[in-house]
């Protein structure tokens, strides 16, 4: 497994990333695009907007491909 800092540290801001940190009783992620880093923090855009990650808590992290496009929804045919 690759190191997450080193991760965090090279890929391109705007790049779509899942960053997984240690939260109390276990474990979250945060899925969206890299926006900014520094070497206390982190900060992903997610679906429900922007999350800052502290780099201490930080157990994983990966580029992850786009999200598929949303599948039009099935009408009955009409008669």
């Amino acid at each position: 497994m690759s190191d997450p800092f080193a991760f965090l540290a090279d890929a391109p801001l705007g790049t779509r990333v899942v960053v997984r940190t240690r939260i109390p009783g276990g474990y979250t992620d945060a899925l969206g695009f890299l926006r900014s880093r520094s070497a206390a923090s982190v900060s992903v855009e997610t679906k429900r907007g922007l999350v800052t990650l502290a780099m201490a808590d930080v157990v994983a992290a990966k580029e992850v491909p786009p999200a598929p496009e949303q599948r039009r929804r099935r009408t009955p045919a009409r008669p």
